[in-house]
Order: C-alpha cells, then structure tokens, then sequence
C-alpha cells in the first residue's frame, strides 16, 4: 500500500498529456484527473445500482447492492428482482467469474468472451483506475450537467471492441450511470441510486507514506 501513495501523483502528471487531447474543456479534464486519483486511492466503495443487461431478444433487471476494495475485490447483493433477491456473490481479486452462493443465476454470457451482467461493476473500477481514455466531455442527463468518459483499447475506433462509458455529476462527482458497449451495442446499463468511495483517513495516510 506503501507504494500507491507515491504512485497516484505521477499517474496523475502522466495522464495530464492524454486528458488535454481528448474532448470537453479544460475543467472536465482537471475533473477526470480528480476523479481517477480518487479511484486509485481509495480503500473500498460501496453504494446500489440498477442494472439493465439486454441480449437481443430479452432483457434482465436486477437491483444490486455492493461493497468493494480498492485492490478489485467485490462483495454483491442481490435485492431484485424477489425470486433472486439475497443471493450474494464475491469477485476475488484478478477474478472475472462470479460464483453464487449455493445458487446458480444463469442468463448465458452476454458477448463472445463471456460477459457476466454483474462484471460491470468491477469493470467500471477498472476503467477509472486503469483504463485508456480515449473520449472525454460534458453533457447533459436530464436537467443535470455531466461528465461523459470514454474508454476503449488505444487501437480501437468508436464502436469497435468493448467499451465502458461512465456519466459523473458535473457538480459533486458522484457516479450517475455506466455502461458496456460491445462493437457499438450497450449489453449492461448501470444506474447508480447512491455511489461512494471511501478515502483512507489522514491517520492511515501517515502510517502507509
């Protein structure tokens, strides 16, 4: 841990090259600078999101409830629909498959490498701690101004690939919605009712510098 304290600021100056050639103005990306730094500090968050996972032909709706670490581990609960509500699921560390307790929640994978509608999440942290950024602006979701983030693989065009894109409040920061977009397609749509990431405290700042 002692390492990512002395980290976080040159990934900022290092990121500071790349957010000023992508969209939106020079607000947005000291906006985006604040939010990674946050993402790749923090020591865990927790909040609930609707998700929306579409395969063509049918459509499924969960409400989940979350935990999780700044290191990629995941502790989810599912709250809806009421036939799977309670079944809880842990992402270990470096780990893509969700194992169920006890239950098997089978949808089928939502593109060819195997996507699970619950992977969204963790790919979002991802996104803000790792991700190439490749488009970045501000718009509007409803009556609120927000920041749009785009990541994909640095040789990709829009559309092509896998795509995450996070929508974050303007004014406050707080994460509103995420999505997965495969080749140009949105299979996971992610609301986010209440979003928080939790900071060491100055007391565990001073014991890791």
């Amino acid at each position: 841990m002692g390492k990512l304290w002395t980290w976080v600021p040159m990934t900022a100056l290092l990121l500071a090259a790349l957010l000023c050639g992508c969209g939106g103005e020079n607000g947005g990306n000291q906006q985006t600078l604040a939010l990674r730094e946050a993402f790749l500090s923090m020591e865990s968050c927790s909040g609930s999101m609707e998700v929306t996972a579409d395969y063509g032909q049918r459509v499924y709706e969960y409400t989940v409830e979350f935990s999780g670490d700044g290191n990629g581990g995941m502790n989810l609960v599912l709250t809806a629909p009421e036939e799977v509500a309670g079944i809880t699921a842990h992402i270990a560390q470096g780990q893509t498959a969700l194992e169920f307790d006890g239950v098997a929640l089978e949808t089928g994978p939502l593109n060819q490498e195997g996507l699970s509608p619950l992977d969204a999440l963790p790919a979002f942290v991802a996104a803000m701690q790792t991700g190439y950024l490749a488009e970045s602006g501000s718009e509007w979701m409803g009556e609120t101004e927000v920041l749009r983030l785009v990541f994909r693989e640095p040789d990709r065009n829009p559309g092509q690939g896998m795509e995450t894109v996070l929508w974050f409040d303007k004014e406050g920061g707080s994460l509103r919605q995420g999505e997965l977009r495969s080749d140009g397609y949105t299979v996971v749509r992610c609301g986010f009712p209440s979003f928080a990431l939790i900071q060491p405290t100055l007391e565990e700042k001073g014991t890791e510098a």
